[in-house]
């Protein structure tokens, strides 16, 4: 159901074998959880969303979130802000930084993007001015430049077609669009139908996204979407095979097992240990919380190991913790109910 995608018409081409994105994901997809997926076998990763104003000031913090992942396949930088001048010059630092892609977000929902700093999503309100930011953007770099957006502002205003439109002329190479409103954040169902009206509208190459969170889904969002490949977000936490097995879908029409639990544990301590090494000691302990208790639901008892995992202050007790957990449920041959039902 899935075609490689050539984007860009220039010496910096970039070819996607498999269409099935990881998507931007504030405080998710730094550096370590974006070099897993893409070893795990991911058609492309994309960086957390990245205020072009603090690209510009090269704050050091910024610029750690714009580090791509060194080998496997392409790599994309997402950027968010309302200056045309200020996109352009974020997108070059970008690019300089080993960025094979530059992704323009006018789809982040969150208050203090869409209304304070009238970024994001709140770009879907003023297409002329989101024009001209794509239009810096794209003359700004010599990579091709891809655009993310919602289905518009409210059910009152679903401009995504004609957005898509303006983003053909000024040069964007494609288009993820999420099933949802800028109103609707993250509650409700994804509309998968829409996006076909996005597609319609444009000669671009279209990924849907929203809500897809088994293969099956997938299948059923492309058919539905008529879109040309698949973006995945929450469906990947704690699961960063997944992706592979969409592929894998995708492409044969099989359904493949997850790891086994063996090696889930041995990806979730390399995993934990990356992050530790990219953020420090203190800091990665703290972040790498969230991780551990997205690999460990649907185990037996994990609740209350995650209690315990919020506990500690030490990346070496964790990981003690990790063994003590995971080790019994091996030796029992123990698997997660949703792995049940696929195999039956």
């Amino acid at each position: 159901m899935i075609k490689a995608l050539t984007l860009g018409n220039s010496a910096r081409q970039v070819r996607l074998e498999h269409p099935v994105i990881l998507a931007p994901l504030s405080g998710v997809t730094d550096l370590p959880f974006r070099a897993l997926v893409k070893a795990q076998g991911a058609g492309l990763v994309v960086s957390e969303m990245i205020a072009s104003w603090a690209m510009v000031r090269e704050n050091r913090n910024t610029l750690r979130m714009a580090e791509v992942v060194s080998a496997g396949g392409p790599n994309s930088v997402q950027l968010a802000g309302c200056d045309p001048d200020a996109m352009a010059e974020a997108a070059k630092i970008a690019v300089g930084l080993g960025a094979d892609l530059i992704d323009i977000n006018f789809g982040c929902p969150v208050k203090k993007v869409a209304i304070g700093q009238l970024a994001g999503s709140s770009l879907m309100r003023d297409e002329a001015l989101a024009g001209r930011i794509l239009e810096a953007t794209v003359r700004a770099v010599d990579v091709p430049v891809t655009l993310k957006m919602r289905m518009g502002w409210d059910h009152n205003s679903l401009n995504a077609p004609s957005l898509a439109r303006i983003a053909e002329q000024a040069g964007i190479t494609m288009l993820t669009v999420h099933g949802r409103t800028r109103q609707q954040f993250y509650e409700g169902i994804a509309n998968w139908d829409f996006i076909a009206e996005v597609k319609a509208a444009t000669a671009l190459p279209v990924i849907v996204n929203g809500d897809i969170t088994t293969e099956l889904k997938a299948e059923e969002a492309l058919r539905r979407s008529k879109a040309d490949g698949v973006m995945i977000g929450r469906g990947a936490y704690g699961r960063p095979w997944f992706l592979q097995q969409v592929i894998d879908y995708l492409t044969t029409g099989r359904l493949t097992p997850a790891p086994a639990l063996a090696a889930q544990k041995e990806i979730l301590l390399r995993h934990y240990r990356a992050i530790r090494a990219h953020f420090g000691e203190q800091a990665g302990v703290r972040l790498g919380r969230k991780h551990v208790a997205w690999y460990s639901q649907g185990l037996h008892s994990s609740a209350g190991f995650r209690a315990q995992v919020n506990q500690l202050d030490s990346g070496e007790a964790v990981e003690t913790l990790i063994h003590q957990f995971y080790d019994p449920l091996i030796e029992q041959g123990f698997v997660r109910q949703d792995e049940v039902a696929l195999a039956a």
